[in-house]
């Protein structure tokens, strides 16, 4: 086709009709007059007005025919289509068998990457000496060795209109007519399509990157990659046109773009840009729960502060507070509707009003108050026995001389600690247990010996209101300032007393049972409660 016809005549038209598809041999659109062309017509079998039994040809005005044969030889200039059986007609193709001393050949169908072709041609023998190719009339080649122009890889920016100039030996020159090369896209450009542009976050989105191929090239393989505008990569190339992203964080909000290349040929096109704005829902409905529930709460035993929101996307703040001390107890941050604080230790000292906060950038949220009861573990009534009172004593110089033998050797506090917290905790009243908890954490605790039994002794005497107890604080007292000097049992939590003294051997403190019964137990003799 001549330069100025061929934009209506060479761009494919952009339709997702399937149509049947022509090819020309040889590929030339323009021959000289006597040679023959023959054309082939390809369908797709998908769709079709009526049905064809056979091949359809339309050439100009003249009536169709139909062939048994997908093939048909030409010789007359013109502009041919053909319709498949099940497909739809094709784009025309423009032949022109001319008459000229002197043609440029291009071929009839070339896509971006192809290699193109064109060739200048005399009629008759004579031999062409030198050929010049213009490009939009500027001079692009010059050859006496080569009379083709080739370009190994084409592009959309080859498009244009094309003239060849010969020089015979004689120094005649010839002149071939423009004639215009359109450069079929491979591949139209990739437009990114997203199934949600303002998604909730915290939801899947999917993205997709549509392209088409042209009816001439349905197999070309392509591969596919998904970007960020400030240019990170959010999926590598591969075969897949889809990506769906698990999960949108606000953080995540931006311009997308998506690209399509060749596996081979090195074609790569670009989207435009699609912007993607994450919601984020703000937190509603706080609430604050307790676990044991705040009725429920024992002395001595672990609480969990739960913290949630009934609505609220994204990174949100928990914190929890003490409302008559205004303290502050933890703070957590996290992808979240539902964090959780641990104490690990209830005092009864803990008992108050808790609420909690939460906040995910649109405002803190304040739940209602928990009113926080602590219950005390109060210790079985002591019977009145004697030897009761003296068990408990016993029991309570076995922890007596843990503390005095982590305060005069240091360096076995893990052998010891773990011996008596073992063996002397479970008969102690969480009060009691107070002094072993700060040991463990803190080391050796740091008042003197005396203070020490003082303690516990006035401790134990609160739970013995109905004994005479003072005499066995006595004898306590006594035994206490023995065992100083004495040495450590590393194999339990017992003091050793030594041989020829009263009740000498080794004391060992056994858990409580079921009945809420303890036993303290020497070689000659136990205690019960």
């Amino acid at each position: 086709p001549l330069c100025g016809l061929a934009a209506q005549m060479l761009i494919l038209e952009k339709s997702t009709v399937q149509k049947s598809v022509i090819s020309v041999q040889p590929p030339w659109t323009t021959v000289f007059r006597g040679e023959r062309v023959n054309l082939t017509c390809n369908g797709f079998h998908f769709y079709a007005q009526e049905k064809l039994k056979g091949y359809r040809w339309f050439s100009g005005k003249a009536r169709p025919r139909e062939t048994p044969g997908n093939t048909l030889e030409v010789r007359d200039s013109g502009q041919y289509r053909c319709q498949a059986p099940g497909s739809l007609p094709s784009n025309p193709v423009h032949l022109i068998f001319s008459s000229a001393s002197l043609i440029l050949q291009v071929p009839y169908s070339v896509f971006e990457g192809d290699e193109l072709v064109l060739r200048c041609q005399k009629r008759g023998r004579e031999k062409l000496a030198f050929v010049k190719y213009t490009w939009n009339q500027k001079i692009i080649s010059g050859s006496d060795e080569s009379l083709d122009l080739l370009i190994p890889k084409a592009s959309l920016n080859n498009s244009g209109c094309y003239q060849c100039i010969a020089f015979l030996e004689n120094a005649y020159v010839l002149r071939a007519s423009q004639t215009n090369v359109q450069i079929q896209e491979l591949f139209s450009r990739p437009k990114l399509e997203v199934t949600d542009s303002q998604p909730i976050e915290g939801n899947p989105v999917n993205l997709t990157c549509g392209t088409r191929l042209p009816l001439e090239r349905p197999d070309t393989p392509l591969r596919f990659g998904f970007f960020r505008e400030d240019g990170v990569v959010i999926s590598n190339w591969s075969r897949s046109p889809d990506l769906q992203i698990t999960a949108m964080w606000r953080e995540d909000s931006g311009s997308y773009w998506c690209g399509a290349e060749t596996v081979t040929g090195g074609i790569r096109k670009r989207s435009l840009p699609l912007q993607i704005d994450v919601q984020r829902i703000p937190v509603s409905g706080v609430f604050l729960e307790t676990q044991p529930q705040e009725d429920q709460v024992v002395e001595g035993e672990m609480l969990v502060l739960v913290c949630s929101v009934a609505k609220g996307s994204g990174n949100t703040t928990f914190s929890w507070h003490r409302e008559d001390t205004r303290e502050s107890l933890g703070q957590k941050s996290q992808r979240s509707q539902r964090a959780e604080l641990e104490i690990p230790v209830i005092w009864e000292s803990h008992a108050g009003r808790y609420y909690c906060t939460a906040d995910n950038g649109y405002g803190l949220i304040k739940s209602e108050a928990v009113n926080i009861t602590v219950r005390t573990m109060e210790m079985v009534p002591a019977v009145q026995e004697p030897f009761h009172s003296l068990g408990m004593i016993l029991c309570d110089f076995m922890l007596i001389h843990c503390f005095v033998a982590l305060q005069e050797q240091p360096h076995i506090i893990s052998s010891v600690l773990g011996s008596c917290f073992s063996s002397a905790h479970g008969f102690l009243s969480p009060l009691e247990r107070e002094p072993i908890v700060a040991a463990r954490h803190q080391g050796p605790p740091s008042p003197e010996k005396k203070d020490i039994v003082i303690f516990i002794l006035q401790k134990r005497k609160l739970k013995l209101k109905k004994q005479r107890t003072w005499l066995w604080e006595g004898v306590a007292m006594l035994m206490a300032q023995l065992l100083y000097n004495f040495p450590f049992n590393s194999l339990g939590a017992c003091p050793v007393i030594k041989p020829g003294l009263p009740r000498s051997g080794e004391l060992t403190c056994l858990p409580p049972n079921r009945c809420h019964r303890r036993v303290c137990i020497s070689p000659s003799k136990f205690l019960e409660q």
